[in-house]
């Protein structure tokens, strides 16, 4: 029995985003992991053209989806797992530690009737937690620092890390947003770092370097080996640094209040109010960064 699953990334150029299908060669079963749902902030019109492209995809490779998955509630991105549910059927899920999102951002929101129980979900994944893609086994890892719910999931040989490492040539994530610890960031790098050697290491963002292609799919080996900050800030104390200093040079996401009311709520927009419309809420001074 093959532990390796077949990975297919679909990366969406206007969020700089990598959306994976996951999938078992043998039974044909497969997960999707971090959809995108489309979202244009300068006309605030929505459309789902990344979600049905790996619908298409899944289709044309005779595939079953069994999870539809997200690694955090996203700060740059709308998440389709909910609209990705409406076609397949197939379960969403996410990290349990959604429930301390939901309940910060709550109340940034001023929603005192938002259900922060994580059901939204089908599924509220434990740190260690073990499911099957297939015959495949897989399992949950915490990783926390980039958000307090942030996960990496384990598929056989591959391990789907987000935020919490971009490729070799980029670093690691930010972890200066609400919730974020650049001591606890360490600390899940460490963990995912005493995955063999070998692990395929995917992430969740590319933001092409020098204007290079898009990558996404390294190793651990090459992760350590050259990996702008890992392999250069070798102390828990020098990665602190170095990751404060630069997260207090950057700008919030551009999509970030916009983002977490519909990730905190598994992707769903807001219900149309009284006149057919959707609205989104935006909480003015609530974040300070530098102007970007």
């Amino acid at each position: 029995m093959s532990h390796i699953p077949e990975v297919t990334g679909f990366f969406d150029k206007r969020t700089f985003s990598v959306q994976y299908v996951v999938a078992d060669p043998a039974t044909k079963l497969c997960a999707i992991i971090d959809p995108v749902l489309d979202f244009d902030e300068k006309s605030g019109q929505t459309a789902t053209a990344n979600a049905d492209a790996i619908l298409q995809f899944v289709q044309d490779q005779g595939l079953t989806v069994q999870w539809i998955l997200d690694t955090h509630p996203h700060a740059d991105h709308f998440s389709a797992a909910s609209y990705l549910k409406s076609k397949t059927g197939a379960p969403i899920a996410i990290g349990e530690k959604v429930r301390d999102v939901q309940k910060l951002w709550k109340g940034f929101y001023n929603w005192p009737d938002f259900p922060e129980d994580g059901s939204q979900w089908d599924k509220l994944f434990a740190d260690g937690a073990e499911f099957m893609v297939g015959e495949i086994p897989s399992r949950v890892m915490l990783s926390p620092g980039h958000t307090l719910a942030s996960v990496t999931y384990v598929i056989g040989d591959a391990a789907f890390v987000h935020d919490t490492l971009f490729m070799p040539d980029s670093g690691t994530a930010r972890a200066d947003f609400p919730g974020g610890s650049a001591k606890t960031l360490w600390d899940s790098i460490q963990a995912i770092f005493a995955l063999p050697d070998d692990t395929r290491i995917f992430t969740g963002h590319d933001y092409q370097p020098g204007g290079r292609a898009p990558m996404w799919e390294s190793t651990i080996a090459e992760q350590k080996a050259k990996n702008t900050h890992m392999s250069v800030y070798k102390t828990e104390a020098e990665f602190i640094a170095a990751r404060e200093a630069r997260d207090a040079t950057l700008p919030m996401p551009k999509l970030i209040l916009q983002s977490l009311q519909i990730n905190t709520n598994a992707g769903r927009l807001p219900e149309p109010e009284s006149n057919g419309r959707r609205y989104l809420k935006i909480p003015l001074d609530l974040l300070q960064a530098p102007w970007g």
